[in-house]
């Protein structure tokens, strides 16, 4: 792609993300700004990604908003660079959202970038494993952090009673959910996939929907 091409591409998203993130767009764009500077210099996002954050990390990181309860307590597993819980947080400023992450790096990034926009009284930022936290969540979410067949164990922990696993996914969801069945039958779950856009024009994201059976 041209950097003319990257240019329109950019302007597009950032034209989508205004009527997506509203009145808070903002903030969004605060954001957007960390990750593209800090965020790139403390090596948790690509220099190549930048033209594109808005499209395929911030609006990707919403899409699946309406699946999310009003109020509900969110965990973002191994959030990384906050994707997808801090423009979750953003958009939606009814629900509680834990950012766990256990590197280090990227648990200062997160602290830094939370204290920064303004949003720590909703947001905590924990340095942990999911497999390792002790906490009951109605949503446990999570962005390219492992395949099902790992994430799962790691995280039925920090399910409450009738919480659910959103995870976003690629094409890889369908082939990943056929791997886990045996567990999903084990443990009472039941999993689909559901397509999900931010924007009716953005892309669409798979994310693999998990509750209890």
């Amino acid at each position: 792609m041209s950097e003319d091409q990257n240019d329109n591409v950019a302007g597009d998203s950032e034209r989508i993300a205004r009527e997506v993130f509203g009145a808070r767009f903002e903030l969004a764009e605060a954001y957007h700004d960390l990750l593209a500077g800090q965020g790139t210099e403390w090596g948790l996002i690509g220099p190549r990604e930048v033209p594109r954050l808005w499209e395929r990390h911030l609006l990707n990181s919403v899409a699946f908003a309406d699946l999310v309860p009003e109020g509900a307590d969110v965990v973002d597993v191994g959030s990384g660079a906050g994707l997808p819980g801090v423009p979750l947080a953003i958009q939606r400023p009814d629900l509680g959202v834990t950012l766990l992450e256990p590197l280090l790096r990227r648990y200062n990034f997160l602290t830094q970038a939370v204290d920064n926009l303004g949003i720590s009284e909703r947001v905590a930022v924990e340095r942990g494993r999911a497999e390792d936290y002790d906490g009951k969540f109605d949503i446990v979410t999570c962005r390219a952090v492992a395949p099902l067949e790992k994430l799962l164990p790691w995280v039925l922990g920090l399910l409450g009673r009738r919480g659910e696993v959103l995870a976003l996914k690629g094409s890889s969801a369908a082939d990943e959910v056929a791997a886990v069945q045996g567990f999903l039958k084990k443990n009472k779950l039941a999993a689909e996939i559901v397509g999900v856009r931010a924007h009716p024009e953005s892309e669409v994201t798979s994310v693999v929907r998990v509750r209890r059976a």
